[in-house]
């Protein structure tokens, strides 16, 4: 079934109208007709199940007929990234962490940062559209930009990726069961060793996502796939 996404879905009120945008999709893409159902989720867990009344290219509604809560995760992944250079390798990432799972994600300004602006309505786009596509139910939480300090400081614990030399442990080794698990990727330029030795101190600690050096938002993919597989089994 063809999945929608409303932030807002008031289950109390049966009439369901569909955004222009929506309206054309469905009847110039989709083709759909009275009677056939979609699907629309909130991202919050909420899918309902929407009959089509009248369709048309301007306004499309229905009758709500069906509703269905989806449970949050019971283990969660958050990745804090440094933007990249080149903001499609972050979109990338975002698209692909969505279809995989991910619930939380957390762009970070570091000493060696060479994005230091990002447009969060865009992102935002791309992870609703991620969400509709892998037929998911939960919109991964995008915060706006923050210093690595500020939100290291905010953090009770972690794990950081780095390309620097010293121990590390692998973090499929690791097989972390926490309910929350909270993983630093830093920027092209990789972490400073001010930044490093600093989430060290805040309970950070160090991980391996394997020996090849790998891309930003490669990393950010390996660890939240990583994790996703992790909790699978568990």
């Amino acid at each position: 079934m063809d999945l929608f996404f409303h932030d807002t879905i008031d289950i109390k009120n049966p009439a369901f109208v569909f955004s222009d945008e929506e309206s054309r999709h469905l009847s110039k893409v989709l083709r759909k007709q009275p009677g056939d159902l979609v699907a629309v989720t909130d991202g919050k867990g909420l899918e309902v199940h929407i009959q089509i009344q009248n369709i048309s290219s301007r306004k499309t509604n229905g009758h709500l007929v069906e509703t269905i809560v989806h449970p949050a995760p019971k283990h969660q992944t958050h990745i804090a990234i440094a933007p990249t250079k080149n903001i499609v390798r972050l979109e990338w990432f975002l698209e692909k962490a969505t279809e995989i799972g991910i619930h939380r994600i957390t762009p970070l300004l570091c000493q060696h940062s060479e994005r230091k602006v990002i447009k969060s309505d865009r992102l935002t786009k791309i992870l609703q559209a991620a969400l509709k596509q892998s037929q998911q139910f939960h919109l991964p939480q995008l915060d706006d930009l923050i210093s690595f300090e500020t939100f290291v400081a905010q953090q009770k614990k972690g794990y950081i990726a780095h390309c620097n030399t010293g121990e590390k442990f692998d973090l499929a080794d690791l097989a972390p069961t926490e309910q929350s698990n909270c993983i630093l990727i830093g920027p092209e330029g990789d972490f400073s060793i001010d930044e490093i030795t600093f989430a060290e101190k805040n309970n950070f600690q160090t991980i391996s996502l394997g020996s090849q050096r790998l891309r930003t938002e490669t990393a950010a993919l390996v660890a939240c796939h990583t994790l996703s597989l992790i909790h699978r089994n568990i």
